[in-house]
């Protein structure tokens, strides 16, 4: 049985990778072909990317947090 290319469906998976096909289906041999794989996770340049913006963002808040503290120190003192 031939299939033409309007008559392909896609489907989305399950968050364990299992696809229903439909009752149309039910009592039948079926072939799938896997023709692409999405991720919705990030590439490892994104990923590293947001790791270097949040260490800088980290590294300026503490320097922020210091002179916050030692202004807030030091006028207990007073």
């Amino acid at each position: 049985m031939k299939v033409d290319t309007d008559e392909l469906q896609t489907r989305e998976t399950d968050d364990r990778g299992r696809v229903y096909l439909g009752t149309e289906y039910a009592n039948k041999r079926v072939t799938v072909a896997v023709v692409e794989v999405e991720s919705d996770l990030p590439d490892e340049e994104e990923l590293a990317e947001a790791y270097r913006d949040a260490s800088e963002s980290a590294a300026s808040l503490s320097k922020e947090w210091d002179g916050t503290s030692d202004e807030a120190w030091n006028e207990l003192d007073e």
